[in-house]
């Protein structure tokens, strides 16, 4: 018999894992994902997706504080 345990996680725990990945990319490498380098470009994206939605005043208040801290 073949058991699948597949886990979803939500929206917020998907925000939060981005988010602790960006920070800890940043205080490994002391700088930010670059647009030049192919493996950081799904970081650079989570990032610039983040700043359009912060910059429109769409973002979560929650996540606002949290975001700025990396910016």
């Amino acid at each position: 018999m073949l058991t699948v345990n597949i886990s979803f996680m939500t929206q917020d725990e998907l925000w939060l894992s981005q988010y602790n990945e960006v920070k800890a990319f940043t205080e490994t490498n002391h700088r930010n994902p670059s647009r030049h380098r192919i493996e950081d470009h799904l970081l650079l994206n989570w990032l610039k997706q983040n700043r359009k939605l912060l910059n429109a005043k769409k973002l979560k208040e929650d996540r606002v504080a949290k975001f700025e801290k990396l910016l």
